[in-house]
């Protein structure tokens, strides 16, 4: 999807931008349609697919930027011109944006015609009937070229993460849940100088002296990590987090805690069913200790735990 919340910080932060987007491909690729990479004179974020097809499309990129450039699209054989033994077919398409090409964006869908420039006034009906299906019906379309034209559903979070904690844990959880598409994170902890200088683009910060009193401004449908420094703030937080609803709710700590906590809980008034909707431990033990070993494990529940959350749904 077109990660138009992205898109503008990099603009913001780096002036004009190039965004190159896998438009097409026949045969083998190394990213889907849609995979995209970020690029501006001293740098780049996200993938095409790396390799010669990505170096070669950030040099284009960064000479499209030095001359001006506004777009195009280019069909790259992997095999016999970037010397690589895939044996697809690459179409990939280059864009540069900035204040201005971003200001009125529309919200839902990004359609423009990108393989032929003479012809920009006639909106296939093809495409138009894409459009009406995204606005009025909530039907978003699959990227890819259609009759000439580029279209790109816009992105937006389908699952929102609260992470409790901005410890070493709470640290190294944002940073690799931060990056994924359609994930939206709010960070809290008790005061802002426990928060890193530098905040992951797409995470909320939200530093409050209780933070248990912000539960009630959390969707129900969230997921939250409680990870803070306090066995009591944890409690806290479980506490509000069962009266209140989540999707998911995952704590750290030992099964010790967890047993302390189990009693705890039930003696506030909650049932064994609802408490048992809030996994602890969480991560892989396997992996160990490390915040970062942590953070890996936590991620990967994350990403597979969808029966789960489904289940968390439909509980009492």
């Amino acid at each position: 999807m077109f990660d138009l919340g992205g898109l503008r910080a990099a603009v913001t932060a780096q002036g004009p931008v190039a965004r190159v987007v896998i438009a097409a491909f026949a045969g083998s690729s190394p990213r889907e349609v849609g995979a995209a990479m970020l690029v501006w004179p001293t740098g780049q974020s996200g993938t095409i697919g790396g390799g010669a097809l990505e170096f070669q499309a950030a040099a284009r990129a960064r000479a499209m930027l030095a001359a001006g450039t506004t777009a195009r699209l280019d069909r790259e054989p992997l095999g016999p011109k970037l010397g690589q033994c895939c044996g697809g077919t690459v179409t990939v398409l280059t864009e540069i944006f900035d204040a201005n090409s971003l200001a009125n964006m529309e919200e839902t869908v990004f359609a423009r015609p990108v393989d032929s420039p003479l012809d920009r006034a006639a909106m296939p009906l093809a495409v138009s009937r894409l459009l009406a299906q995204a606005r009025g019906q909530g039907r978003l379309p699959q990227p890819g070229l259609m009759q000439g034209w580029m279209v790109e559903p816009i992105a937006q979070p389908t699952r929102h993460i609260w992470i409790w904690g901005a410890g070493h844990v709470g640290r190294a959880v944002v940073a690799v849940l931060a990056p994924l598409p359609g994930v939206a994170l709010t960070w809290v902890d008790v005061h802002a100088d426990r928060f890193p200088a530098a905040i992951p683009d797409g995470v909320t910060m939200l530093p409050a002296a209780e933070p248990a009193l912000l539960m009630q401004h959390a969707p129900q449908a969230a997921e939250h990590l409680i990870l803070t420094y306090s066995h009591m703030l944890d409690l806290a937080l479980c506490h509000a987090a069962l009266t209140h609803g989540f999707r998911a709710c995952g704590l750290i700590g030992s099964r010790t805690k967890w047993s302390r906590f189990r009693k705890r809980l039930a003696a506030l008034g909650h049932t064994a069913p609802a408490i048992a909707r809030i996994a602890c431990p969480i991560g892989d033990p396997r992996l160990g200790k490390h915040p970062q070993a942590i953070a890996i494990g936590v991620a990967t529940q994350v990403l597979q735990d969808q029966t789960h959350a489904s289940r968390q749904e439909h509980a009492v």
